[in-house]
């Protein structure tokens, strides 16, 4: 089998996203040593997606640069890059895969061309590191010879038919369209500005013990019927004045608002930072799997759009061999040698064709504006791959078993990393609610300010006034009764996580052996389908060489000018199909991210 010679030194770059631990704040030694009575969850958070998100600009990049599309509205596009001559490259796997590291890159579909060899069960590398790089070209001697029978435009024909990108559109490769995809895709900011939030809801339970700071003032005058601590009942008028540290504070009570208060169930301070700890994980490996939900449809949008490319040349070469052959039907049947119902069966032919060639580019233009949607591009700019002709890519060496792909996906899969963090959280709050009763409420205020009053509206004798209140509290709700519910819903809420972890690696594991699958035997269909091209193609020949030779009569041109149609839409329709399940494949086994 003949086989491309890819250039080794195709730059690459790959940004890591690492967050700094977030430190966690303790309570104090002693007592935490007398209250904690458990250890934390089975999952602690990982420590390459704890801590605070930096910006999303600095997430793992699909490293292939955009050039300056006036279409794209963000300013990252144009940011210029480190490097002057960087080709880009797609990282669609991990060293974590268990596959063996390469740095073979592959080309872009628009730098590969057909071969005319079978296609081989051989892999074309046995990397677990697959890049896509399109700036690269390979020269001529490089390129080995072409599936001519199986083209889907002559080299004489290549300029009839709209196989190139037209002047207004803008022409993005692979790597293009999956990085630009990455940086924006709103479905991926929304997912990052999540995990923001969760973060920020880490650091909120990491303070819920320490006090709050208030300082104010307050004035008070009484006149009339008043009651001491003795129980005697009087008239009085009296005035008094607070201010400093705390407010509210009248006759020998403390102050109502303390100056530093700290007031919380002391079992939140313990569990709640566990519990948004894990919320923050789960929202780590949710947006994961957002961006590669993201970059998959983004895939198959790209490949559909290149899918409808190929589909309008091939709609225009069987419209111009119609065309063609009604003006052969056209000279028969005024001369006499055919017959003018041949000519009106032909022309009635180049109508249907006519017709496919608008439908061909209404679903372009529709392509186009799906694709555009995926990239938060504008709509009504096109959007061209500038694609000549549709090959098979080899993003994945498909060597291994279903079975070793299903633990790779189960092992990958950020959906249930996402999943595993859900029922950690749910355990956390089912050990809240059983240590609830045993841990108490702590009340915590300190208050100091200038205090001062007097009789009627005096205010004499003033001095510096401090006050200091602990308090600490049981609590057992609703006479028992509502704690035993308490702990069934949450014991509830902990089984309902783990059977939705069971049910998504049911769903991983299908996904797994279905797409792997689908490689596997779209890869024979290719095979299958070109040869019907090659067959086709030389049913054409064989007919259109007897009407020359004046064989036949040209209307036994028309079923090869229709066989040919259908066997290179089949033949395009087993690549792109073929093209999908790899990126299917590599959604399904996690290998978008990069660990």
């Amino acid at each position: 089998m003949m086989q491309h010679k890819w250039p080794k030194d195709a730059p690459h770059r790959h940004h890591s996203r690492r967050f700094a631990l977030i430190p966690r704040v303790v309570v104090n030694g002693i007592l935490a040593a007398a209250l904690v009575m458990t250890a934390g969850c089975i999952s602690s958070r990982p420590s390459n997606i704890a801590g605070k998100p930096v910006d999303p600009t600095h997430y793992d990049r699909f490293e292939q640069v955009a050039s300056d599309l006036p279409i794209y509205r963000t300013e990252s596009v144009t940011k210029d890059r480190s490097s002057a001559n960087h080709a880009g490259a797609v990282r669609l796997a991990s060293a974590e895969s268990g596959h063996q590291e390469s740095s073979a890159t592959a080309p872009s579909i628009s730098e590969g061309i057909e071969s005319s060899e079978p296609l081989s069960d051989e892999p074309i590398s046995d990397t677990a590191f697959v890049t896509l790089a399109s700036s690269e070209k390979t020269s001529a001697d490089e390129i080995p010879p072409g599936y001519n029978d199986a083209t889907l435009a002559t080299e004489e024909q290549a300029g009839r038919f709209n196989t190139a990108p037209s002047a207004s559109a803008y022409q993005l490769s692979l790597g293009n369209i999956l990085y630009l995809a990455d940086v924006q895709n709103p479905n991926i900011a929304l997912a990052r500005e999540r995990i923001n939030e969760a973060y920020a809801r880490v650091e909120q339970a990491d303070t819920l013990w320490l006090p709050s700071i208030r300082s104010g003032l307050n004035y008070n005058h009484h006149d009339g019927a008043i009651q001491d601590v003795a129980g005697r009942v009087f008239n009085t008028s009296r005035s008094s004045f607070y201010g400093g540290m705390g407010a509210g504070a009248v006759g020998a009570g403390s102050p109502i608002a303390p100056g530093l208060m700290a007031q919380f169930h002391l079992t939140d301070a313990i569990f709640q930072p566990r519990i948004a700890s894990h919320q923050a994980s789960s929202r780590q490996y949710g947006a994961a799997a957002t961006r590669n939900d993201a970059l998959r449809d983004a895939a198959f949008a790209y490949l559909e759009l290149v899918r409808a490319e190929q589909d309008r040349a091939i709609a225009q070469q069987a419209l111009f061999h119609t065309e063609e052959l009604s003006s052969v039907t056209s000279a028969y049947a005024r001369t006499g040698q055919g017959l003018q119902s041949d000519n009106e069966r032909v022309l009635a032919e180049v109508a249907v064709r006519r017709d496919e060639v608008v439908q061909s580019e209404e679903a372009v233009v529709t392509a186009s504006a799906r694709l555009a949607a995926l990239l938060h591009a504008d709509p009504s700019m096109t959007i061209s791959s500038g694609e000549p002709v549709v090959i098979p890519l080899e993003i994945l060496t498909v060597q291994g078993t279903a079975g070793e792909y299903v633990a790779t996906g189960l092992s990958r899969r950020p959906e249930l990393a996402e999943q595993q963090q859900l029922v950690c959280e749910a355990i956390e709050r089912m050990k809240r609610e059983r240590y609830a009763p045993l841990i108490p409420s702590v009340l915590l205020g300190v208050s100091y300010g200038g205090f001062g009053g007097g009789f009627g509206s005096d205010i004499t004798n003033s001095n510096g006034r401090l006050d200091a209140d602990a308090m600490a509290y049981w609590e057992v709700r609703n006479l028992g009764f509502g704690e035993k519910a308490a702990r069934e819903q949450t014991s509830s809420a902990v089984r309902q996580a783990q059977w939705r972890n069971l049910a998504l690696m049911d769903t991983v594991a299908r996904e797994v052996v279905d797409a792997h699958t689908q490689v596997i035997k779209r890869r024979e269909r290719i095979e299958i389908c070109r040869l019907g091209v090659v067959a086709a193609k030389r049913s054409f020949d064989l007919n259109l060489d007897r009407i020359r030779n004046a064989q036949g009569l040209p209307i036994e041109v028309l079923q090869s000018i229709q066989a040919l149609r259908v066997a290179q839409r089949t033949f395009l329709n087993a690549v792109v199909d073929y093209n999908q399940s790899q990126f299917q494949l590599c959604h399904a086994t996690g290998w978008f991210l990069a660990t």
